[in-house]
């Protein structure tokens, strides 16, 4: 018993036909914009937690056990969960700033030069991806990730052979005291930890250039956040 819709006028077509086409944002698809407004947000919230470890080191400890349970949880989560992402950022935050309070005690300036060289790393990776000059493979994919289980491995036996006095006999660092032609085992490990790194920022900045370009549901930002 409904009433058919009103036929729309000659202007009303040619208004409809002159309109811009939908932003991804209106169709709820990724964006670009999007991603780093999601990205920005949680970036918010670990510094906002780094900057409350700084004062409280020992909070160090739960975002270290925080962030390695939620980052499991968020692997294999089908969709993402927006609740368990801020919280890993949280925990991250916590990580990050109480490890980095304790180190600039240590090696004061240390954390400074740690920001900038994080920050820069970024930066530059970013750039040459956004010129095409960097791409990820299969086969490097699959190198870099056994690679990162290996070199997380080797940390967890060295962090273990540190909290059990092992130090003494191989260094205060551990295994990375040893030296190798007179160079620190633990500076070549570091410029191989950082080389993983850009090459996993690749990946990041690859999923979220195919997930806009693919027409990826909007709320698959956050995984790239």
């Amino acid at each position: 018993g409904q009433q058919p819709p009103a036929p729309l006028s000659a202007e009303q077509l040619n208004a409809q036909f002159q309109a811009p086409p939908a932003s991804p944002d209106q169709m709820d698809r990724m964006s670009y914009e999007d991603t780093i407004a999601k990205t920005a947000g949680l970036f918010g919230i670990v510094l906002v937690a780094a900057a409350v470890a700084w004062f409280v080191p020992i909070l160090m400890i739960i975002g270290a056990i925080g962030a390695l349970v939620l980052s499991l949880v968020l692997a294999f989560q089908r969709e993402p969960k927006t609740g368990l992402i801020f919280a890993f950022a949280a925990a991250e935050g916590l990580l990050v700033g109480g490890l980095s309070s304790i180190l600039e005690g240590m090696f004061p300036g240390i954390a400074m030069q740690a920001v900038l060289a994080t920050f820069s790393v970024v930066a530059v990776t970013l750039v040459l991806f956004r010129f095409g000059k960097v791409r990820t493979s299969p086969r490097m994919t699959k190198i870099v990730l056994v690679a990162m289980l290996g070199y997380a491995l080797f940390s967890l036996i060295n962090f273990g052979m540190m909290m059990f006095g092992f130090e003494s006999e191989a260094g205060p660092w551990g295994m990375r005291s040893m030296e190798v032609f007179g160079i620190p085992l633990g500076v070549i490990l570091g410029i191989f930890a950082v080389l993983m790194g850009a090459y996993m920022l690749v990946m990041d900045f690859e999923l979220i250039k195919n997930g806009v370009e693919g027409g990826a549901p909007r709320k698959y930002g956050w995984i790239g956040a």
